[in-house]
């Protein structure tokens, strides 16, 4: 389904930076995309696959952030995969994005890229969906992590970088989907407030790589237990990445 103008809004990211087209009902990218984005180490350039690009969140905000680079995006829904071709061109950045299955990755994309992101979908099989379809699509584990991180592994150059978000939870599969090709993994858990779990984290691994596991310091999102008010409350590193378009590499070094 490609989406109506009245099904859309125009969303800010980067403070405003990038102009992003959503579904109003649907799966809108959040802070994740950028979180992901910032953790990226691409350089000028280069190549980097976007995993189930969506409407081009992750991949717009590192193209922001690092200039030059060459994307590619394979997306499963057509109306996402229209939205990012659209948010790429009101953009003024060169983004070419496929429809189709990871699993059954299309001909143009089967080749090398120096970097590969992704921000697999993280509700568990079971659960009740969303009464969005395309959102539900998003969200809701189809395919098993490891089919990602498979996938992703074919598609890097030997020495490149997979970059991946997913659920604290999932740390055990995806570990365990790395070997034997990806190695020099760092684990950067996403806490929403100091002294709260991880929820979330970012996950790093090159093909060919042979460094120990790291598991790094949470990355704090939000300063104080609780919301003060109706502001932010974004610490001063995460304030520099959402809205600055700041990066978070020193964090992997």
């Amino acid at each position: 389904m490609i989406f109506e103008e009245d099904q859309l809004s125009d969303d800010k990211f980067l403070c405003g930076r990038l102009r992003l087209l959503q579904p109003v009902k649907g799966y809108r990218a959040a802070t994740d995309a950028v979180l992901l984005a910032a953790a990226c180490p691409a350089a000028p350039g280069q190549s980097v696959l976007d995993l189930g690009c969506g409407a081009g969140a992750a991949s717009l905000c590192l193209a922001a952030r690092v200039p030059g680079l060459h994307l590619a995006g394979l997306e499963l829904q057509p109306g996402y995969a229209d939205l990012a071709r659209r948010n790429a061109d009101r953009n003024g950045v060169a983004m070419q994005v496929h429809e189709g299955d990871l699993t059954r990755m299309p001909s143009p994309l089967r080749r090398d890229f120096d970097q590969v992101i992704a921000n697999p979908p993280w509700y568990p099989p079971g659960g009740t969906p969303s009464p969005v379809p395309g959102r539900a699509t998003a969200l809701q584990v189809a395919l098993p992590l490891s089919a990602w991180v498979q996938a992703a592994t074919r598609r890097l150059a030997p020495g490149s970088w997979l970059t991946l978000i997913a659920g604290a939870d999932s740390l055990p599969e995806l570990l365990s989907a790395l070997a034997p090709k990806l190695g020099s993994a760092a684990v950067l858990p996403l806490a929403a407030r100091p002294g709260r779990p991880a929820l979330r984290l970012i996950l790093r691994a090159r093909k060919g790589g042979r460094a120990p596991f790291r598991l790094l310091a949470p990355f704090v999102i939000h300063e104080g237990d609780a919301h003060d008010g109706d502001r932010e409350s974004y610490t001063p590193q995460a304030n520099a990445v959402l809205r600055g378009g700041g990066d978070i590499l020193p964090l992997f070094s």
